[in-house]
């Protein structure tokens, strides 16, 4: 395909192709231009880019968030309750680790191929499908909780819907199909309030409703709200979110349709001009900090000598952090600074946030180190989720952010027996020694290899 570039078109013009081995599957290149002008034209039409019907585009967006922080709230109800209800069926400690890990693992597997279908399917297919997902899953958790049913059985058949379920990457493909690239980061960081309200609402009507009207009442609840993010889902979400010329590539005549579970096609999305050193970063990154998170209910209890009540208290305090920094520095700073910048930010306090966690004593220094380790996570991940969907092509930001949503359950996966053996045999200091190394050979790399101009001019 021949490309016509002029000096004015230089900040939108298309990515470098791949190499033919891993091309775009649909076997055409993505222009950015076009992209920001339908959703431009949709926001002074008042209708989302894919849609010509009544629904808003804000409309639309303030809908996004809603469901994200309805399916939050939902998870963390059932968080809440999953070691009791664990407890109370007569399980030791060695099997509720088991359904943690099977959770990750099937999370972990599920994430790239959902994001695929929602890049094929549209926004509606894939929010309707996570809701149903959830909605399964808390119906086998509560039949679990019924004395007359083999509790044990469906406790862990109530995992295997986790593979679908999904909605915050949902949620994100949906913004960043709605938004403009230089609004991205501000649009996906106020997701963030959505996580911090389901943090402090979740956990809390987890406990209060178990604690009143039995263990089996929040799953309820949740599985009723879940069929009510179905319905809202199938009716009000646009069929896609993605402008046209992302469908006319996605349907162009003579090119074969890929299938949901083409591995290739999904590796490939990695393979693209700039996108794995990010998406490295992403992972190496984070990594240390999320064995920190995994083992930070058995660290509670042993190190900071919290009770539970206590431990509910500092979560909620991470919850309220995140939903300050996600939901409103991070979309400031995005404003004023390059995302080169603000990566390289992240990186520095986590190296600096990592030093000084090795010199932690007591739960008083880790509240004082909470501002910046939740600015580091939340920065990192806003920047990197939006530089790696403005490095592919519109019709594959589904699939890129499934990848994304796929690094987390890979930490929860690997989190619990690595983190245990590394606490038990040195401790938490090795935590931030873990941290601070990381991140500062990966600082060092950041300063002194550019990433490519089309994702970040300015780095």
């Amino acid at each position: 395909m021949t490309q016509h570039l002029c000096p004015a078109q230089q900040d939108f013009c298309p990515l470098p192709t791949p190499p033919a081995s891993c091309s775009d599957p649909y076997g055409v290149s993505q222009q950015r231009r076009p992209r920001m002008q339908e959703v431009r034209a949709s926001r002074g039409q008042g209708q989302s880019p894919s849609r010509t019907g009544t629904l808003d585009l804000s409309r639309v967006t303030l809908l996004v968030y809603v469901l994200a922080a309805l399916e939050l709230a939902c998870l963390f109800m059932q968080s809440s309750v999953m070691p009791y209800l664990s407890r109370r069926l007569g399980l030791d400690s060695v099997a509720f680790g088991y359904q943690q890990t099977i959770f990750g693992v099937l999370q972990l597997l599920g994430g790239p191929v959902f994001g695929r279908f929602a890049d094929q399917r549209g926004a509606r297919a894939a929010f309707t499908l996570s809701f149903l997902a959830s909605s399964a899953l808390y119906l086998l958790l509560a039949a679990a909780c019924s004395p007359a049913l083999p509790g044990v059985p469906l406790l862990f058949a109530s995992r295997l819907p986790g593979a679908l379920m999904h909605t915050l990457p949902a949620a994100q493909m949906a913004i960043t199909d709605l938004s403009a690239p230089e609004e991205r980061p501000a649009a996906l960081g106020r997701l963030g309030l959505c996580f911090g309200v389901g943090v402090i609402f979740g956990s809390l009507l987890g406990g209060t409703l178990s604690s009143t009207c039995g263990i089996q009442c929040p799953v309820i609840v949740a599985l009723v709200v879940n069929l009510l993010g179905a319905i809202l889902s199938f009716t009000c979400i646009p069929t896609s979110t993605k402008g046209a010329s992302a469908r006319a590539q996605a349907a162009l005549p003579g090119k074969p349709k890929a299938s949901v579970f083409d591995l290739k096609a999904i590796t490939c999305l990695l393979l693209q001009p700039g996108v794995l050193p990010v998406f490295l970063v992403k992972v190496i990154c984070g990594f240390p900090s999320g064995l920190f998170m995994v083992m930070f209910s058995l660290i509670s209890m042993d190190f900071f000598q919290l009770e539970a009540a206590q431990a509910g208290y500092l979560m909620s305090f991470f919850g309220v952090l995140q939903m300050v920094f996600q939901g409103l520095v991070i979309g400031w700073l995005s404003s004023h600074f390059s995302e080169g910048a603000l990566l390289r930010a992240s990186v520095l306090v986590f190296s600096v946030v990592g030093l000084a966690m090795a010199l932690m004593a007591n739960v008083f220094h880790l509240c004082l180190l909470a501002p910046g380790l939740v600015f580091s996570l939340c920065a990192l991940n806003v920047v990197t989720d939006s530089m790696l969907t403005n490095a592919v092509s519109a019709s594959d930001t589904g699939t890129m952010l499934g990848l994304c949503a796929s690094v987390q359950p890979l930490t929860r996966t690997l989190g619990p027996t690595l983190g245990g053996l590394l606490y038990h045999s040195f401790g938490v200091p090795v935590f931030g020694h873990m941290q601070f190394a990381v991140n500062f050979l990966v600082l060092l790399v950041l300063w002194r290899q550019p990433v490519p101009p089309k994702m970040d001019k300015a780095w």
